[in-house]
C-alpha cells in the first residue's frame, strides 16, 4: 500500500503535464477510441459484479427456504 503513496502528490500542473504526454505518446486519434475501450471494460465488470451479486442473493434466497421448509 506504501508504493502508491506518491499519488497524493499529484496536483493539477502534474495531472496536465501527464495529459500532454499521453496526447504526444497516442495522439488525439487514439484516445477517444482508449476511452470507448476503458468505458467499455468498466461497464462489462459492472455487470459482471451484478451477476455474481445476483447469484449470491439467489443462493441465500433459496438457503432460507430450504431451512424454513425443514
Amino acid at each position: 500500500m506504501n508504493h502508491l503513496l506518491f499519488l497524493q502528490n499529484l496536483g493539477a500542473p502534474e495531472i496536465i503535464i501527464i495529459a500532454i504526454v499521453i496526447l504526444l505518446l497516442f495522439g488525439g486519434k487514439k484516445i477517444p477510441e482508449l476511452m470507448k475501450g476503458l468505458g467499455k471494460g468498466i461497464k462489462n465488470f459492472k455487470e459482471g459484479v451484478k451477476g455474481i451479486e445476483s447469484d449470491i442473493n439467489a443462493d441465500d434466497k433459496t438457503t432460507t427456504t430450504n431451512h424454513i421448509d425443514k
